[in-house]
């Protein structure tokens, strides 16, 4: 996908929960950049501050020190601009699929014709158009997820951030859900941030990995993933099958156990 230009950025992100003796630093002097229409990944070991630092883009926590900044101004609180898909289920269970992507367009005061064509549009995307009418109860756990992304994308944000939004399903609809989601940024051009721990979905996602060390939680390096570009994916065969991709996975891996054997020695 084409990238234009910068559209976040974090400078010098530092967060530290509790304070005297049990202060724990859980981010230090954390910097990268994320270009309009990319797709980027934060990966690391568990406790490297992936959620934490997603909550600080989403306005959900602030930094102890640094900032983060969407078209050059700083976060400092939730706002629709920036949209979220957590990995627990957020739909309301007294509203069918329908009413509740369009509830946020509703809070946001969206006239009604317009939130049902929005609405319309994006279970279409999602591909839940003939479950418009069904309420969440009856709706697997893949779909309803897809609500959770289609009601935050109906709400037009300039970032999509999701936070392992894959991590509670099963293999098989977890690699659905990977593909439909390159669909998306296909057909919508969506800017999207996303937390993982899954080495071959962040490879097969990601424009870009931002790749976090533990303990404070700090950037370790920036992977761009050459063997990727002007290759249209499809499937994770396809991604398997890449010249590049064998190399790519061991690097990824060498960077996990090395941090996993760090985060052992410290405990």
């Amino acid at each position: 996908m084409p990238l234009d230009d910068t559209i976040l950025t974090a400078h010098n992100v530092c967060k530290t929960f509790g304070g005297n003796h049990r202060a724990v630093e859980a981010l230090r002097d954390v910097t990268f950049s994320v270009e309009r229409n990319e797709l980027c990944v934060l990966l690391g070991p568990s406790g490297c501050g992936k959620s934490t630092l997603l909550n600080i883009v989403a306005g959900l926590e602030e930094p102890t020190s640094g900032m983060v900044q969407l078209d050059g101004r700083e976060v400092l609180g939730p706002a629709r601009e920036r949209g979220m898909v957590f990995q627990s289920y957020t739909s309301f269970p007294w509203l069918t699929v329908i009413q509740n992507v369009e509830y946020g367009m509703k809070l946001n005061g969206v006239p009604k014709e317009e939130r049902r064509a929005r609405a319309e549009k994006f279970l279409n995307l999602v591909h839940l158009t003939q479950f418009r009418d069904a309420y969440p109860k009856t709706l697997s756990g893949g779909m309803k997820q897809r609500v959770a992304i289609a009601r935050t994308l109906a709400n037009q944000p300039e970032i999509l951030l999701m936070d392992e939004p894959f991590g509670a399903l099963d293999a098989e609809t977890r690699w659905h859900m990977q593909e439909m989601l390159l669909e998306i940024v296909e057909t919508t051009h969506t800017t999207i941030l996303l937390v993982t721990h899954d080495i071959q979905e962040a490879i097969f996602l990601a424009d870009k990995i931002v790749f976090l060390s533990a303990n404070p939680g700090q950037l370790k390096t920036i992977l761009n993933l050459d063997f990727k570009k002007g290759v249209d994916l499809h499937s994770k065969e396809e991604l398997i099958a890449l010249p590049g991709y064998p190399e790519c996975e061991r690097e990824i891996t060498a960077l996990m156990r090395s941090a996993a054997g760090q985060n052992q020695d410290e405990m």
